[in-house]
This record gives C-alpha cells, sequence and structure tokens, in this order.
C-alpha cells in the first residue's frame, strides 16, 4: 500500500473554518485494527466526496499502511497521528491488532488506546468539530465529547442482525448480561424471530466468553465498551442498509432506544476498480481462465490460522479441482508436503497482500472462501460471487448464519465442540456454490444481492441521508 505522509498533520492544526457554509467538520477514530481504520476511511472518502472536512486519527503507523486518496480528497482530509504510548509487555512497534504475534496481548493495545482521550484534547478544544465519530473501543468518546459541547455518534461496522443478538446495552453490561458461554448458543429473549438460526456454535461462544464478556488487562470488557459506547453517543450509525435487513434495523433501533442511523454498506467502487493494481503475474494467470470459474480465498488480517486449519484448507482446494488464489498469511512450510508442485497451474498461493476487491471484481473470480466479516461479505457480494463461509472470531460465526439463512451461499461444516473441519468438508462446500447444478440457487442468489451491495447510487443516498441527519443535530 502507498502512503500518506504528505497528508499527515503534525502540528494538529488543521485550519479548518467550522462556520464554512454547509460544510461540517467531523473528526473520526477508528479503532486500531485494518477491519476497523479501511471502512472508517471509505465512510470519510464519502463524506468528503460532498465537501466536507474531516479529522482522521490513528497511529503515525497506521496512518501510512491506508492507501492513498484520490488527490480530489486530499485538502478535506487530514490525518492527525498520535502515538501510543509504551506499555509493558506491548511490543514496542505494535501499532494495529495485525503486529501483535499473540491475540493475548489485544486488551493491552486497548489499554494503549485508551491514552487518546488525553491526547485528543488539545486537537478538540482548539479546533472543534462539529461531530465525533468513534469506535466501539473508545468508549470515553461520548464523556470527552460532551465536556467540549461537542455531539458524538457511535459508528458500528458490524451489521444490525449481529448487534441484535447482542442485544441492548443491559445485556452487554448490566443486569441481563450472559454469564456463561452456552448462553451465546440460545435465541435470545428479545429476538422475536422463533424460526432464527443466529446464534453462535457452542465452541464459538466458549472462545468468544472470556474476552468479550470478563473485564480484561485495559480494565473493562469488550462488552462494556459497545454498552458504554451505544448508551452515551448521541445516536448510533450502522454500517447496513434497510435493502438487506430492514427488520432488524428496526429491531435494533428498538433495543437502543436511540437514533439508529444507517450509512448505507460502502460497497466496493466497482468503476474505479484499477486491474493493473493486480500484481502483473496474477493478473496474467487470472485471465487466463474461465469466467467466474475461479474460487478466492482469504481471512483477513486479523484471523491467525492454525497449521491444521492450513492443511485442511489446502486440502479441499485440491480435492475441489477449482482453480483458486490463496492469500495466506502463515508459513509456506505449514502447507502440505508437494502442495505447490501438485497445484502448479492450477492454484496460486500468496504469501502477502493483494488488492482485495480488485481480485474479486476481476471476470474469472466466481467464488470467496472467507471467514465472514462484514467487510468481505459486502466487497464479495458487492461483485455478485458466490459465498462460502468459514467463521473464525468476532461475530463471523453470526454473519456466516445470516448469509445461510437468506439463502446466498453456504457455510463449512464443522464440529460443535471443538470447531474442527476437513479437507473434503471444504472441497464439499467449495464445489457445491461453484459447479454442482443443486448449487445454482446459491449463484442465482449472491448476483441478485450484487443489485443491493453493489448498487452505488442506493448507498450514495444512505450517505446523503447521513450527512442530513448530522447536519440538523450539530
Amino acid at each position: 500500500m502507498e502512503n500518506n505522509n504528505n497528508n499527515i498533520n503534525n502540528n494538529g492544526n488543521n485550519n479548518i473554518n467550522k462556520n464554512g457554509n454547509n460544510h461540517l467538520h467531523i473528526a473520526m477514530l477508528p479503532w486500531l485494527a485494518m477491519g476497523h481504520l479501511l471502512p472508517f476511511l471509505e465512510l470519510a472518502k464519502r463524506l468528503a466526496q460532498h465537501g466536507h472536512q474531516i479529522s482522521f486519527f490513528s497511529t503515525p503507523q497506521n496512518l501510512h499502511r491506508l492507501p492513498s486518496l484520490p488527490s480530489h480528497l486530499s485538502s478535506l482530509i487530514t490525518f492527525i497521528p498520535l502515538p501510543l504510548p509504551p506499555i509493558p509487555d506491548l511490543p514496542p512497534n505494535a501499532s494495529a491488532t495485525l503486529d501483535l504475534p499473540s491475540d493475548h496481548l489485544r486488551p493491552l493495545l486497548r489499554k494503549a488506546f485508551d491514552s487518546f482521550q488525553h491526547s485528543l484534547l488539545p486537537f478538540l478544544h482548539s479546533s472543534p468539530p462539529h461531530w465525533l465519530l468513534f469506535d466501539y473501543a473508545a468508549h470515553w468518546a461520548p464523556s470527552l465529547a460532551r465536556h467540549l459541547h461537542i455531539k458524538s455518534a457511535f459508528v458500528a461496522l458490524h451489521n444490525a442482525t449481529a448487534l441484535s443478538f447482542f442485544g441492548p446495552p443491559s445485556a452487554l453490561s448490566g443486569p441481563d448480561c450472559r454469564t456463561s458461554p452456552e448462553q451465546f448458543t440460545q435465541i435470545p429473549s428479545w429476538i422475536p424471530f422463533p424460526n432464527s438460526t443466529i446464534t453462535y456454535r457452542l465452541y464459538e461462544a466458549r472462545e468468544l466468553f472470556n474476552p468479550g464478556v470478563l473485564p480484561d488487562a485495559s480494565g473493562v470488557s469488550e462488552s462494556f465498551r459497545y454498552s458504554a459506547s451505544i448508551s452515551d453517543s448521541d445516536f448510533v450509525a450502522i454500517r447496513s442498509c434497510h435493502e438487506f435487513e430492514s427488520i432488524y434495523l428496526d429491531l435494533l433501533q428498538n433495543l437502543y432506544n436511540k437514533a439508529l442511523i444507517p450509512f448505507g454498506l460502502l460497497p466496493p467502487l466497482i468503476h474505479t476498480q484499477n486491474s493493473h493494481q493486480i500484481p502483473k503475474d496474477l493478473k496474467q494467470w487470472l485471465n487466463k481462465q474461465t469466467l467466474k470459474s475461479v474460487v478466492f480465498v482469504a481471512f483477513g488480517s486479523e484471523v491467525k490460522l492454525s497449521k491444521k486449519s492450513v492443511q485442511e484448507i489446502a486440502l479441499g482446494l485440491e480435492l475441489s479441482q477449482l482453480p483458486f488464489v490463496w492469500v495466506l498469511r502463515a508459513s509456506e512450510d505449514w502447507l502440505p508436503e508437494g502442495f505447490g508442485r501438485r497445484n502448479e497451474g492450477k492454484g496460486i498461493v500468496v504469501f502477502g497482500w493483494v488488492p482485495q476487491v480488485s481480485v474479486l471484481g476481476h471476470w474469472a473470480v466466481g467464488g470467496f472462501l472467507c471467514h465472514g466479516g462484514w467487510s468481505s461479505i459486502v466487497e464479495g457480494l458487492g461483485f455478485g460471487v458466490a459465498m462460502v463461509m468459514l467463521p473464525m472470531v468476532f461475530e463471523q460465526g453470526l454473519n456466516a448464519r445470516n448469509v445461510v439463512e437468506k439463502g446466498i451461499g453456504v457455510e463449512v461444516v464443522r464440529d460443535e465442540n471443538d470447531g474442527s473441519f476437513s479437507g473434503e468438508d471444504v472441497c464439499r462446500s467449495l464445489r457445491l456454490v461453484m459447479v454442482d447444478d443443486e448449487g445454482e440457487c446459491f449463484r442465482k442468489r449472491a448476483l441478485e444481492m450484487k443489485d443491493v451491495f453493489g448498487h452505488e447510487e442506493l448507498h450514495d443516498g444512505y450517505i446523503s441521508g447521513f450527512i442530513q441527519f448530522l447536519w440538523d443535530h450539530r
């Protein structure tokens, strides 16, 4: 990725005229994960396209990781670096979750992130924005903003279906809070849809419970951060649309008992994708494949696959006999012996980064094997590719069940107790959505979803409505 160092303001003074004609000044504070930074940046770009000034805060290292801005937006989005303080046992170069050698260090990164409530003060005091749009981890942001007479909004990057499962603030940190992993495997009382299948598997619930519900080294739990962010903000903005989950948006607004404003899905901008961003060798290989024949495999920047999982995925790809592109964040020696030789010409394993949106938008790609993160689902369905879900962490299991329930894709079968899966199960899922006759319904449904997830005018309308709300309630 290219960096934005020419656009980084190192002194905190952005010389923004808050009283400009019909222009808002909006400060944005995402959590320190690429899966949060990039959607926040996409939202910032769409707000800036309407002429609004954006002050975007993160660590210097993260700001340099972000892709370069289009030239016409560079004067409207100012990147403001906030260094992290040294924290015992936190690697000194850790600026995002992808820098952490172990997930057990996440609480320490959240503890470091909490220092921003102090380093933000000088900027917010000297150049007060109309709004502070913040991520869940900054649960202290509404109080900070209110002290300075600034409005704040919690930006929820998950969909309404998943957030409805977690429930109102009282269920996140209060009298209705779940007290055991098993409760996450049950439909909660506030979900009025008796046929819903959207719950956690037992192995997912066990992995979620301790880091999600119990206080950690940062002093509070993840659930508390969400609860406070919802309760204390002036309203909640959400990456969603009524065309996909209207009933859950209505339910979530009732659960939160405050304004819930969808800003659309931030779909991949299909007409602006530059195919030359795909590495030359990969592009040449893709150009030789037939229409919608290739499976793209990627599990994002947050998931750390086990060696066993890597080997079963590899086996599934090999058994499927489908052409594939696999972006693998693991050592090459984790692959089964002889995997590269046996699949030479049939598939490509990339040990590094590729422009996911550009690859998904290539005409040869017809399927997407992923972890079920909301951004990946949006990007995949934005191009109408068939979805195979292999959820790993966070709310991904809920997303996978949602995709299956809506008939958009399939989920790889896994053991209920330990989450293990086989290469044969991966193969069956891939062939079902890619080539088998009985999977035609999934291919057709995914193409239909392109009209929702990839509809730029539709989602531009949501951005316009979101801006109008910000303007009317500034």
